[in-house]
């Protein structure tokens, strides 16, 4: 049986990323626009049903329409997506927005505007829902710098949360960052949403434009890259998040067993994702990618879709989905050789913390890929960055009267950069929770144990020193 997952994309970003997400699922699929079968491997279609409703009717063939929901609050997006070549493959009454635009405003799109539209986008949802067998959970794609993705998407994730409170609910974030800055109040939307996040998510996993750009002008020699080439890296990194979820693997996971194994505190949900191999088309003939780049390429800097450093943070989980004809010994033995040399990265108390699935069909036109999803404390860096630059502007209380004006208190405000500063503070508190901790409580313990083991002995031959019959009965009573 399926476990079913429901997309919601929200906002200018959330929409054309899922758009190009949805364009990747259909050649994984051997599905074309319009969501008919072209396929000729078995395995395609096994699971096909997580993101898809098949449709019957007769004497056509069957359809499969994504169980998905499109939303924003003006209508330009969502009327190109209509007039595109992906027209024909969703449903039309998944295609909700409104006219006037949350001109990116977080308050408009959680008070004002979004509010309004937020019950007719609920009642799409649960239609969506009441027809699936099994439900896993929803996945939120939606960018937290502009006013719907931020503000819409996290009032609809507060919704989902009270209506559907034993679903898992993941998000993939577009977070701001400082040297690809779209708009001024940026800092103050991201870090409003983050203090949503924080509460209602169970696993978010961040991705971030100066990333990217970064990807696709080094690795990929881009000079100028358009949105549309992030787009592709942001959809093949969701698309490798899903693979477990999406084909039948050697470890056939959900969206459960993702954030249990991901997740070791319910504040710390936030994941940064890699993939590998990131390679130019033209030296792609000249490279031969074995298990073992792969892995390395995982955990570098460079393949990172978040700009942050692993190296100044320690990993607390990870989970590595490898792609393509590779077998398990020889994906476990070198992510355990890569745990091994860099072990200070790795905290000690947490056990076999890197976490290895399978699956043998590899993306369109590659023919082995990986994908991690990391917990590491090094994400902080992120959180401190937006938070410096709110700080700034709060402290001037610039560009507030726009939000107050759409009934948002100053409190909020308030409430959001100490979240955000308690997040950091416990993400702080676990990197340093390691070596030297541990090497005074063993020590403490071994010494409390050899004065424990040495009173017992001690006890154990009071009798014998007397050299009386009584201590050695007390001795053969103690050993019976």
């Amino acid at each position: 049986m399926p476990r079913e997952i429901i997309n919601i994309q929200a906002g200018q970003a959330g929409n054309q990323v899922g758009e190009s997400f949805w364009r990747t699922v259909l050649a994984e699929h051997g599905l074309d626009d319009a969501g008919f079968y072209k396929g000729d491997d078995p395995q395609q279609l096994m699971r096909a049903n997580v993101y898809f409703s098949e449709v019957e009717s007769t004497g056509n063939p069957t359809k499969y329409v994504p169980r998905s929901v499109q939303i924003d609050l003006e209508a330009g997006v969502c009327n190109r997506i209509r007039s595109g070549p992906l027209g024909g493959l969703f449903r039309p009454d998944t295609f909700l927005n409104a006219e006037v635009g949350a001109g990116n405003n977080w308050a408009k799109g959680y008070y004002t505007e979004g509010a309004e539209l937020v019950d007719s986008i609920m009642d799409v949802i649960r239609k969506q829902a009441d027809a699936c067998d099994a439900m896993q959970g929803f996945q939120l794609i939606h960018s937290l710098g502009g006013g719907t993705g931020a503000g819409l998407g996290t009032l609809l994730l507060s919704k989902l949360r009270e209506e559907y409170p034993d679903r898992m609910l993941a998000t993939f974030s577009i977070l701001p960052a400082p040297k690809v800055s779209e708009t001024v109040v940026e800092p103050y939307n991201a870090l409003l949403s983050v203090h949503q996040l924080v509460e209602n998510s169970d696993m978010t996993v961040c991705i971030d434009n100066e990333a990217l750009y970064d990807i696709t002008a080094r690795t990929l020699k881009i000079k100028q890259p358009n949105f549309e080439d992030l787009n592709v890296l942001v959809s093949q990194v969701l698309c490798g998040v899903s693979t477990s979820l999406r084909f039948p693997g050697q470890l056939n996971g959900d969206l459960r067993k993702l954030g249990l194994n991901l997740v070791p505190f319910p504040r710390l949900h936030f994941l940064m994702p890699s993939y590998a191999p990131f390679t130019d088309p033209k030296s792609k003939a000249f490279q031969r990618v074995s298990v073992d780049d792969l892995t390395r390429e995982l955990f570098d800097r460079r393949n990172l879709l978040v700009a942050c450093d692993p190296r100044f943070g320690r990993y607390l989980t990870a989970a590595t989905i490898f792609r393509g004809k590779i077998s398990s010994r020889e994906a476990e033995y070198s992510i355990h050789q890569m745990q091994l040399r860099n072990s200070t990265q790795f905290v000690e108390w947490i056990p076999d913390n890197v976490s290895v699935a399978l699956c043998s069909v590899p993306p369109v036109g590659q023919s082995q890929a990986a994908t991690c999803l990391a917990n590491s404390t090094a994400i902080q860096e992120l959180f401190k960055r937006n938070l410096a630059q709110f700080s700034v502007m709060y402290k001037r209380h610039a560009f507030l009267h726009w939000y107050t004006g759409e009934g948002m208190d100053t409190m909020e405000f308030s409430e959001a950069e100490s979240n955000a500063q308690d997040l950091i503070a416990e993400y702080q508190q676990y990197q340093e929770a390691g070596v030297e901790n541990e090497e005074e409580y063993e020590e403490q313990y071994s010494e409390q144990y050899e004065q424990h083991h040495e009173e017992q002995y001690e006890e154990q031959h009071e009798g014998h020193e007397d050299g009386g019959l009584e201590g050695e009965e007390a001795v053969d009573e103690e050993a019976q």
